[in-house]
């Protein structure tokens, strides 16, 4: 079974990419900071690492280099990750040595499309370390083809403030769907089902907390008026 270490400081990226991977077979360990995953990366052996790039104690730049430049750790896949109000600088991504980069929130789609490839060529790098190095070329941090509906993963994103959704194919309106205040049709997109869930989830896990204390304030009230 194909092992990845997921480093991220976010329980949302963690619960997202714990997910994806496991419906996909993928063995998952995590962790929360820097200096855990220099840890576990030697426990867990992984073929793959999703990095968050801005982890705290160690930064994923650190980490990445530190995994390229010891012996028995150079096989293994590295992704950089990070957020929709980061700013990832190329400079440090290329001087890190990482594989390839990628947005979050994650996406199925191209998390998969992404990984895959990565994973089958640290397995290839286990069994021939200097064979598949001199034979295959140095992988793009850009994929080459993209599907539209798929989001680019981008090198130097300008910041902001939440997820965008991206439509497909439009859909029939119905009589019923109308605009509140002008009561005219409008037109609604098929949106990726992925990418909803993720806004969705980044805005109940930022209402959790207050919800969480009106809901204990509530449940004391009742108990006293008992």
């Amino acid at each position: 079974m194909s092992r990845v270490l997921l480093a991220d400081d976010s329980p949302h990226a963690q619960r997202m990419g714990e997910r994806i991977l496991r419906e996909e077979g993928f063995e998952v360990a995590s962790v929360t900071d820097g200096q855990t995953a220099l840890i576990r990366i030697r426990d867990v052996d992984p073929d793959l690492i999703l990095l968050d790039a801005f982890l705290p104690q160690r930064s994923g730049f650190d980490i990445c280099r530190e995994i390229k430049d010891t012996q028995s750790l150079k096989f293994t896949s590295v992704v950089l990750t990070y957020g929709l109000t980061e700013v990832i600088d190329q400079k440090q991504v290329t001087q890190s040595g990482a594989d390839a980069i990628l947005q979050k929130p994650f996406e199925s789609g191209a998390l998969l499309e992404m990984i895959r490839p990565l994973v089958e060529k640290a397995q290839r790098r286990r069994k021939d370390p200097v064979g598949v190095d001199a034979v295959e070329p140095k992988r793009s941090l850009i994929p080459v083809e993209v599907k539209p509906t798929t989001p680019v993963v981008k090198t130097a994103p300008e910041p902001v403030a939440f997820p965008i959704l991206q439509a497909t194919a439009p859909i029939k309106v119905t009589p019923e769907i109308a605009n509140l205040e002008t009561d005219e049709p409008v037109s609604l997109g098929s949106f990726d089902q992925e990418r909803v869930r993720a806004a969705v989830t980044l805005a109940l896990d930022a209402a959790m907390p207050q919800l969480i204390d009106e809901l204990t304030a509530k449940v004391l009230l009742a108990l006293k008026e008992y």
